[in-house]
């Protein structure tokens, strides 16, 4: 969760208004992205109030708050994107340690198939019964949590081998680096290009 606050309380706005000072309390905060602005006042400062307490806010004291607002945000929302691209790319990791695993099953349930031929066949499993429901519907269709899964599928009879591209739906929104992987198991990143075998793995 992102908290950001701003709080200025019984803070003179500082200018005159019929010979006294107009007061306002303001509370800004950011929550997962949402803004929420709490003003209360006017506060009690010892001078004449102007108008009674029930009176809607000026023109001067709402460009106020949306200063505040602005200034928070130009801080915060990157910060959560930031946050949200790198739960994405975790989330990815995830899942094709996910689809590794599925394939290793798959594979031993039916070994005169070999590996499955498409990321589906793993979810709905109808070449091979015994297979089924090694991943779940969403991850079988391709898309997940920003990320497209490319599956490829090696030739021969049983398959031995597959190839596994992993990329960001939209590089730099929602996920920055790429992922490769294969029937080996060992996951190769690329920071800003689809990735290959021949990327550094992950550690």
């Amino acid at each position: 969760m992102l908290l950001y606050g701003v709080s200025l309380v019984c803070t003179r706005i500082g200018w005159a208004v019929q010979g006294t000072f107009d007061t306002l309390s303001i509370l800004v905060s950011l929550r997962q992205g949402t803004i929420e602005v709490n003003m209360i006042g006017p506060c009690k400062t010892g001078r004449k109030a102007r108008g009674n307490a029930a009176r809607g806010f000026s023109l001067i004291e709402l460009l106020v708050v949306v200063a505040i607002i602005l200034i928070i945000a130009a801080i915060a929302i990157p910060n959560f994107l930031r946050a949200k691209l790198q739960a994405n790319e975790s989330a990815a990791v995830a899942s094709i340690h996910a689809i590794n695993t599925a394939e290793i099953a798959y594979s031993s349930a039916c070994p005169s198939i070999g590996f499955s031929a498409t990321l589906l066949e793993l979810n709905t499993s109808t070449t091979c019964v015994g297979g089924s429901g090694q991943i779940d519907s969403s991850l079988a269709s391709g898309t997940k949590g920003g990320y497209v899964y490319t599956y490829l599928a090696g030739s021969g009879s049983p398959a031995p081998t597959y190839a596994l591209n992993v990329d960001p739906l939209n590089r730099g929104v929602t996920g920055q680096r790429s992922f490769f992987s294969s029937e080996v198991s060992v996951t190769h990143v690329n920071q800003n290009a689809s990735a290959s075998a021949n990327d550094n793995a992950i550690q």
